[in-house]
């Protein structure tokens, strides 16, 4: 479900969102990704929207800066609620 990109991203990244590494390896990032019903989402729109329906309050000029976001680097994003 979640490609290398992807995998690569939130190992590198996953210190935004955690105090320690969750994930060590694409595999154990993967299991972790799963457990969290983390998504990829093909769009900044598609964060905002995710957020929208999630009924989460927040601050559209900087919810492509939370946490919880994560930029693959090609358009889409990574949103993993911890």
């Amino acid at each position: 479900m979640y490609d290398d990109e992807v995998l690569d991203c939130f190992l590198k990244n996953q210190g935004q969102l955690f105090p320690e590494n969750v994930a060590d390896s694409p595999e154990e990032a993967e299991a972790f990704l799963d457990d969290c019903c983390a998504v990829v989402v093909d769009s900044a729109k598609e964060v905002v929207e995710y957020f929208e329906e999630a009924g989460v309050d927040f601050d559209i000029d900087s919810i492509l800066e939370a946490s919880e976001v994560f930029d693959i680097g090609d358009g889409r994003y990574l949103i993993v609620e911890g």
